[in-house]
């Protein structure tokens, strides 16, 4: 079968699902596993780079109210793969092409591929799309299998750290303005160890003030910028560093578009990243680079570890 994905995630899950050979086609975004980034790219962001979070903040927003697009397909090339099956998602319109263009253009190809949308927005939604996808893929065991194992794995976490003290924990997906972490952010929080002061578990992110933050008293920020690495959430968190030393907390950012951002596999190393954060030496260490912790006073502000 021939796979077009348009989900850096659905791509991700494809390949752990052991069908990246059938993938012909995914988005600009995809980079994980990295024989995906090599694939013919479909789409392309419409967004300028080079701009600050407040400023790409304020161009998604122009563009939305405004009915526009944040991506643009390439119908040609899509139409040139040929795909029997297109990947994409309706549950967040500035994370993927919108779901009625995708529609639009399947039917109007020869081949008529069958279009799956998936839209999570709990972590059952996600191990639930596993064999959803792999039935659809033609791998039907193999999504009952990655489901297993990845719930073996959170329960596994959730029990290591059972015992311990709950951590307070502010998970801000933008800082610029701040945006509170939804959809399945606070219930990896909860299986970490922690406490989600401000997010609501399978509802949407939503824009809060800083005052909401501080009001809250969280002992740890959790920065998970959208879509950024950990070193580029760092240098993003301290930007806000004078905001950030008057709540007090540990101030952890992370690789939120690998372990955070995207609703696929890897949320399992996300949640067991976590709650070694928390809780140091109830999971194993995971492997460096995946984290920073911030030191808001020190001569050098930022200390990349995987502890």
């Amino acid at each position: 079968m021939r796979i077009a994905s348009l989900v850096p995630s659905a791509t991700e899950m494809l390949f752990a699902l052991g069908l990246g050979d059938s993938v012909v086609g995914v988005t600009h975004e995809c980079d994980h596993p990295p024989e995906a980034a090599a694939l013919p790219h479909l789409t392309r962001t419409v967004i300028p780079e080079g701009l600050t979070t407040r400023e790409i903040d304020r161009a998604v927003r122009q563009r939305t109210e405004a009915g526009e697009p944040l991506y643009e397909l390439d119908a040609s090339l899509l139409a040139e793969l040929a795909p029997e099956l297109i990947v994409t998602q309706a549950v967040c319109e500035v994370c993927a092409v919108a779901f009625e263009e995708v529609q639009a253009l399947a039917a109007s190809l020869p081949a008529r591929p069958q279009v799956i949308s998936l839209d999570p927005a709990t972590l059952a939604d996600v191990l639930a799309d596993m064999p959803r996808l792999s039935e659809a893929g033609g791998a039907r065991e193999a999504g009952a299998e990655l489901a297993d194992r990845s719930t073996r794995r959170i329960s596994a976490v959730a029990e290591a750290v059972a015992s311990e003290p709950r951590i307070r924990v502010a998970a801000l997906e933008w800082l610029d303005p701040v945006f509170v972490g939804g959809h399945w952010v606070p219930e990896m929080i909860q299986l970490a160890g922690g406490e989600d002061v401000l997010g609501r578990a399978g509802k949407r992110s939503h824009t809060a003030e800083w005052a909401e933050v501080e009001a809250a008293r969280p002992e740890v920020i959790l920065s998970i910028p959208c879509g950024y690495g950990a070193e580029q959430a760092a240098r993003e968190t301290l930007l806000q560093r004078d905001r950030l030393a008057r709540l007090g907390a540990r101030v952890l950012a992370v690789d939120a578009s690998s372990y955070f951002s995207r609703p696929g596999p890897r949320l399992v190393e996300g949640i067991e990243l976590l709650a070694h954060l928390l809780h140091p030496g109830r999971v194993p260490e995971p492997p460096p680079d995946r984290a920073a912790e911030l030191d808001l006073d020190g001569p050098a502000p930022v200390v990349y570890s995987g502890t």
